[in-house]
């Protein structure tokens, strides 16, 4: 699984590129942490994730 993190605020946001699943936490190691738990709730009743494709993640800059 692939996971993008943002800083919001006085949180680390978390969200899974492959499966809509998000969390927070206080710091990047929190809010990984808080998303593996996530997880485990979310496909605690299925066998898991599908696999698929890794996404392609780049970056790009807004010219103003």
């Amino acid at each position: 699984m692939t996971a993008a993190i943002t800083h919001e605020g006085d949180w680390y946001v978390a969200g899974c590129l492959e499966v809509e699943v998000t969390s927070q936490g206080d710091s990047t190691d929190g809010a990984l942490e808080s998303l593996k738990e996530v997880f485990e709730l979310y496909f605690e009743d299925q066998d898991g994730p599908v696999s698929s494709e890794n996404p392609f993640v780049t970056t790009f800059q807004l010219l103003a």
